[in-house]
């Protein structure tokens, strides 16, 4: 602190559950941890109560109790509305108490950026951070004709959004590009891709010795990611190692297929569904596995969307299978991941069959995958971010760097 002009205020706007959310966590906390203020607006889910809690410095608000996900696009697009109002609401009563320097808005959706609007207009600047592209990840999720109405006033709203920011962020350098094609210039943008916090992920010890090996899926189920694809890989799988199983941790998307799928194909003691757990406890879920896969879809929303569950297996020793997409393999190559081909279901079953029976495979891979880990932290990004802040902000800090561009990490 003595070594900074001011204490920073920021509120962070975000349709997540904040104990959840790694990414959304890793900027609150950057920030708490040298001293500033931070409040994050969120959901809750089930019966948790509708509170103001505190965690690791960080003032998190819960405006709005999310419901389970139905099929349809218009129910959806209710509760992020009904969500924007509650967010707006806190943000402007917040503001006038404490006024804010700088407001970060999360995606999805872009049209959470209007919570600061009253922030904005009294001098506060506004970053919009995007996770997912909305365009493309409608169409994924809904089925959305490209080139239909619904689509194009995806990207109307975009276009607006952006336009409410002073600065946006981005979480991959693929979509970046894409942006800077459809409505922001280069120099108003950076791309923070989603690299684990080693506060959280640093090495856990493995504690579990039961004799078994244990696949893990922690993550959205959304079509898009292909889990169901490597349920039917791991049927199997199953066959070759009958100490087998598959451990989902997560939610979205139709639970209620994936059980069935796992009931017709009679894997229902060894498929196990855990739901969602806090950030905090998934990193020693993660460290007592065998095998991380990686399932995602090539020709959907999964072919530029990154997956941030890879760096958290690499961080923990654990060895990925991942289908060969994209976005994964502008940063990842064959010496850190066993790919296969996407939507190939025997190719997937046999790259998990390898690694688990191959040592030399496995040693090798979790070398390399400790080695990009270390390399690819937050730690490595977390002062450009801070710097970020303050350059936005009236006020600079004397500990932080400026915000500058960096080259894809390989």
């Amino acid at each position: 602190m003595t070594a900074r002009n001011s204490r920073k205020k920021v509120c962070m706007v975000a349709y997540t559950k904040y104990e959840s959310d790694g990414r959304v966590r890793r900027y609150a906390e950057a920030l708490a941890g040298r001293g500033d203020l931070v409040d994050v607006i969120s959901y809750t889910t089930g019966d948790l109560p509708m509170d103001v809690t505190q965690l690791n410095g960080v003032n998190v608000h819960h405006v709005f109790r999310r419901e389970p996900e139905g099929p349809s696009k218009w129910a959806y697009v209710s509760r992020l509305v009904r969500f924007l109002l509650a967010a707006t609401a806190r943000v402007a009563k917040l503001h006038r108490r404490d006024r804010y320097d700088v407001i970060h808005v999360h995606n999805p959706p872009d049209f959470m950026v209007f919570a600061a609007w009253y922030p904005k207009l009294t001098g506060a600047k506004v970053i919009l951070d995007i996770h997912d592209i909305v365009p493309e990840f409608f169409v994924s999720k809904f089925g959305a004709d490209p080139n239909g109405l619904s689509v194009k006033f995806t990207k109307l709203v975009e276009k607006v959004s952006v336009g409410m920011a002073d600065h946006v962020i981005v979480s991959n350098h693929i979509w970046q590009e894409t942006m800077i094609q459809r409505c922001v210039a280069r120099e108003k943008s950076s791309v923070y891709v989603n690299h684990v916090d080693p506060a959280i992920f640093y090495r856990h010890t493995r504690t579990r010795n039961d004799g078994k090996l244990i696949v893990i899926f922690p993550g959205s189920f959304q079509w898009h990611q292909g889990l169901d694809l490597a349920i039917d890989a791991f049927a199997i799988v199953k066959k070759r190692f009958p100490n087998a199983e598959f451990h989902l941790y997560g939610g979205g998307g139709n639970v209620a297929e994936l059980l069935q799928q796992i009931e017709r194909l009679g894997l229902k003691e060894s498929v196990i569904y855990f739901g969602s757990v806090s950030l905090d406890r998934i990193v020693d879920v993660v460290a007592n596995a065998d095998l991380g896969v990686v399932p995602k879809r090539a020709n959907s929303f999964g072919n530029e969307a990154y997956s941030t569950k890879i760096m958290e297996f690499m961080s923990q020793g654990v060895p990925v299978v991942a289908s060969r997409t994209k976005i994964d393999t502008l940063y990842f190559d064959d010496s850190m991941i066993r790919f296969f081909e996407s939507g190939n279901i025997e190719e997937l079953a046999k790259a998990m069959i390898e690694v688990l029976e191959n040592p030399t495979l496995r040693a090798s891979l979790i070398k390399e995958g400790y080695a990009y880990a270390e390399r690819n932290g937050w730690e490595r990004r977390k002062m450009e971010y801070l710097g970020l802040v303050d350059s936005l902000s009236a006020e600079k800090s004397a500990a932080a760097e400026p915000a500058v561009e960096r080259e894809v990490a390989r």
